[in-house]
């Protein structure tokens, strides 16, 4: 299930991935993939399977077949420190990769914008978009609707008897869509809703509002 949004007269759909399709621009949003995070992790010794390297590739390769974005816009983390192996796997997919990329910088993008350059991935600090916001941090700009990622979030949900779940979501205030990170194996930041607050969570591979 893949429920939509209206903003401003736009419309979004929320992927179970984490992405976030804008139909009238043909743009896929993508925040927080940490690509690299299972290669550093695994060079200092982390029993992490080899298989989730991969993971994050195999999803965006299915987004791309499903929406055929013109542009796909990272919200910033899109590698997750410097360059290690990892970085040759995204070059190939860079290159097998019809769509255009933009990148928002990220606090973990450390890597030098000349190598972006190289792969003619346009970099920016912040994007504005007719009346709509995209940075990496949570940015509230009068006048604006941001789209942004960096804090992971996630919601608890209470399961049978004293059970609680956690499930990451997408997190929506009036100004506000915060995505949940895309990356395989990242952590979330739990979020506690406000009444005007909308929260779609990501449960059994479903886009879910409660």
């Amino acid at each position: 299930m893949t429920p939509s949004l209206e903003i401003q007269n736009q419309h979004f759909v929320m992927h179970q991935s984490g992405a976030l399709f804008w139909e009238e621009k043909s743009t896929l949003l993508i925040s927080d993939v940490h690509l690299g995070k299972v290669s550093h992790f695994r060079k200092f010794g982390a029993a992490v399977p080899k298989y989730a390297v991969h993971k994050n590739y195999i999803l965006m390769d299915e987004l791309i077949k499903t929406y055929h974005p013109f542009n796909v816009c990272f919200l910033g983390d899109l590698f997750h420190s410097d360059i290690n192996k990892e970085w040759a796997l995204f070059e190939n997919w860079i290159a097998k990769t019809p769509s255009k990329i933009t990148l928002i910088t990220g606090n973990h993008d450390i890597i030098a914008p000349e190598r972006f350059e190289a792969l003619e991935i346009d970099q920016f600090d912040e994007l504005i978009v007719d009346h709509f916001l995209l940075t990496h941090h949570p940015e509230e700009r009068e006048g604006l609707f941001n789209f942004c990622g960096h804090i992971h979030p996630a919601i608890k949900m209470k399961g049978f008897g004293r059970q609680f779940l956690r499930l990451p979501c997408f997190f929506k205030t009036d100004n506000q869509l915060i995505l949940p990170a895309f990356g395989a194996f990242t952590g979330t930041y739990v979020l506690e809703p406000q009444e005007s607050d909308q929260v779609f969570v990501i449960a059994d591979d479903e886009v879910i509002k409660v």
